[in-house]
């Protein structure tokens, strides 16, 4: 008897949309492979009717606010039900980009200076000390603490248009990074159940890898697999995803998102529910290494426990 596999997808974070199109393509494949699929959205349902279902196994297809950030996982654990990609502490830990930037610099990976501001102690008077006892030089990248998919992003080459944006993304946002722009190649790095999966690079033509770039056929960014780097940096970037994603003590499938700048390589996050749309890099990265979209699916499933 084949599985029975619940998809939890949708969800009621900003990234709604991406996760129902990695749902489906998920649901697809584990079909394809002759499982039985049930689909799951929490927009609509508690995660505590999960148990009336009665899966063998949980694939989380989720993105976003309470997909990936250890809420939805506190569930699944709770209901002692086999589930894919991280834990808890790992998922809440890498979501949160103060907290994971801390542990990258405790161990010694490279990422940009940064700043975080709380919107209840947030004094527009004192920003021009904090950025300089922090050495942050325009441009300067702001973004919310706890989002993914570039959402929120904005690039400020001014400090009026940083108050600006400040301003803007504290109507929806409480906590937000303001951290050094880095340039250089864009470089994305895949983990595969601990070990390195291989590295693709992109080349945008927006002004950054924004939500459009990565979601939209018409932004026409360029996807260049293998990374356009030498060997050396090669295995070295993939070195760095891998302590990255052992750092976080990830599960099943990441990407670590880097700036190569002066033969250096920043890292700018680590995100533990990757898309697996037909645009996304993870299934990209694997097809050259000749894992089928399917084969990947079920690597990611085998890797299901509790106690992530």
């Amino acid at each position: 008897m084949k599985k029975k596999i619940l998809v939890v997808l949708g969800g009621n974070s900003r990234e709604r949309a991406i996760s129902i199109k990695t749902g489906e393509a998920c649901i697809n494949s584990l079909r394809r492979q002759n499982y039985k699929v049930v689909k799951f959205d929490p927009k609509y349902k508690s995660f505590l009717l999960i148990g009336k279902i009665k899966p063998d196994i949980i694939f989380n297809a989720l993105h976003g606010e309470e997909g990936e950030d250890g809420y939805a996982q506190s569930f699944f654990e709770f209901l002692k039900i086999p589930y894919t990609h991280s834990g808890v502490i790992s998922s809440m830990n890498a979501m949160n980009k103060h907290t994971s930037k801390k542990l990258f610099i405790i161990n010694k990976i490279l990422t940009p200076k940064f700043l975080v501001i709380l919107k209840k102690k947030y004094k527009k008077n004192k920003l021009r000390n904090l950025l300089k006892n922090k050495k942050l030089k325009f441009p300067l990248v702001i973004k919310p603490n706890n989002e993914g998919s570039s959402i929120g992003v904005k690039i400020s080459r001014s400090f009026i248009s940083l108050q600006k944006n400040i301003q803007f993304l504290f109507k929806t946002y409480d906590t937000l990074m303001i951290e050094n722009f880095i340039g250089g190649q864009e470089v994305q790095a895949a983990v595969l159940n601990g070990k390195p999966l291989g590295a693709i690079e992109l080349k945008p033509r927006r002004k950054f890898y924004d939500y459009k770039a990565k979601y939209s056929k018409s932004a026409n960014t360029n996807h260049i697999m293998p990374a356009n780097i030498s060997k050396k940096k090669y295995s070295e970037v993939l070195n760095i995803a891998k302590r990255a994603h052992k750092i976080l003590k990830c599960r099943g499938v990441t990407r670590s998102d880097f700036k190569l700048f002066n033969n250096k390589f920043y890292l700018l996050e680590t995100n533990t529910q990757p898309g697996m749309t037909s645009l996304s890099l993870v299934p990209e990265i694997a097809e050259y290494k000749k894992i089928s979209f399917d084969s990947l699916i079920k690597k990611i499933l085998l890797d299901a426990s509790i106690n992530r």
